[in-house]
C-alpha cells in the first residue's frame, strides 16, 4: 500500500497543518478604548483596540494561530497581554508621528523568537504588511499576506469567512 491509497489530499493537507506553526500577526487600530472612555486607565493591547477590523483580525488570530501578536506603529510587534498605559497616535503612513523603526521590529522578532514559525500571516492592509514583510525579510518561514491590497470592507469580509467557515489561510 502507498501514500496515495492511505491518505486523501485533504487528510495529508490536514496532517501537514497541524504540524506546521502558524504565527498571526494583527495590526493595531485608530480606535482605541480611550476614544470610547477617555477615564480608562493602563489595558492590555488586546483590550484597547476597539475598531471593526481589530476585532475580525483578533478573532481570526485566536481561532487559528500556535501565537498571535498585535503590530503596533509604536510598541511594534506586542503581545496580546502587553500593558498599553494611555491613549498614542502613532501611524506607519505618518513618519511625524514617529513610528518604531524597520531596524527594531527586526530586532524584536529575533529577541521574541518571531522567527521560529513555519508560518506568518500578516493581515491588514498593505502599509502593515509591507512592513511586517521587511522586519521578516531573510528569515526562513512562509510569509501569507490574504488581505493584501483588499478595499477594507473586502479584507474584513476574507477575514470574516474564513473563521464562519472555519477554514484557516492556505
Amino acid at each position: 500500500m502507498n501514500c496515495r491509497e492511505i491518505f486523501t489530499r485533504e487528510t495529508f493537507l490536514e496532517i501537514l497543518l497541524s504540524i506546521v506553526t502558524t504565527l498571526v500577526i494583527v495590526p493595531c487600530g485608530r480606535r482605541k478604548i480611550w476614544d470610547i472612555k477617555p477615564d480608562t486607565g493602563s489595558v492590555e493591547a488586546k483590550d484597547a483596540y476597539q475598531g471593526a477590523p481589530f476585532k475580525v483580525n483578533r478573532e481570526y488570530a485566536e481561532r487559528f494561530s500556535d501565537k498571535w501578536v498585535i503590530l503596533s506603529a509604536k510598541y511594534g510587534f506586542i503581545d496580546p497581554s502587553f500593558i498599553i498605559p494611555g491613549n498614542y497616535n502613532v501611524a506607519f503612513k505618518d513618519p511625524s508621528t514617529n513610528p518604531i523603526s524597520l531596524s527594531v521590529l527586526r530586532r524584536q522578532v529575533q529577541e521574541k523568537q518571531l522567527d521560529r514559525f513555519d508560518s506568518v500571516i500578516a493581515l491588514g492592509g498593505s502599509d502593515y504588511t509591507d512592513i511586517v514583510s521587511e522586519a521578516f525579510s531573510g528569515f526562513k518561514m512562509v510569509l501569507k499576506k490574504p488581505t493584501e491590497g483588499l478595499p477594507i470592507g473586502k479584507a474584513m469580509q476574507k477575514v470574516k469567512n474564513a473563521v464562519l467557515q472555519n477554514q484557516p489561510f492556505q
